[in-house]
């Protein structure tokens, strides 16, 4: 049966994280939980203790739909840049007052994510008023937009 962990291991693995993310180890994102526990020879309770240390310091954050990001590079959620995008194409007039969206499938090829995430965007744009869906028929660019 193998040693368990000494007390603190959570410390020394945020401790491990930060220095790298000093050296710019992780400018395209932290490892996943899974990948750091492997690692570090840990449970995954364990990492999320260290990633939570990480947070709670500024170190880190967390961004919907991204994953967990060094503090300061973390950027926009994909649901926001969709929203910015469809946004300007209203307001340049490429979708005028009326125009139908294309299907989510399409943006979700266009955008390269996942359909919940383009649902989000939408989902988000019809909120503020910008879009009105039309059941069974599709989305379209409202006139209070």
């Amino acid at each position: 049966m193998p040693s368990p962990s000494p007390r603190g291991t959570y410390q020394v693995i945020s401790q491990a994280l930060r220095e790298r993310i000093a050296a710019g180890a992780y400018s395209d994102g932290l490892p996943s939980e899974a990948e750091i526990g492997r690692e570090f020879g840990v449970a995954r309770t364990t990492v999320r203790r260290a990633l939570l240390a990480l947070e709670e310091s500024g170190d880190i954050q967390t961004v919907a739909g991204v994953g967990r990001k060094v503090a300061g590079d973390a950027g926009t959620a994909p649901y926001e840049q969709i929203m910015a995008d469809l946004l300007e194409q209203i307001r340049r007039g490429d979708l005028p007052v009326g125009a139908r969206l294309p299907s989510e499938a399409a943006l979700g090829e266009k955008y390269g994510v996942a359909r919940g995430t383009v649902r989000r965007a939408v989902r988000e744009l019809e909120i503020a008023g910008h879009i009105e869906a039309r059941h069974g028929v599709g989305r379209f660019v409202s006139s209070a937009s």
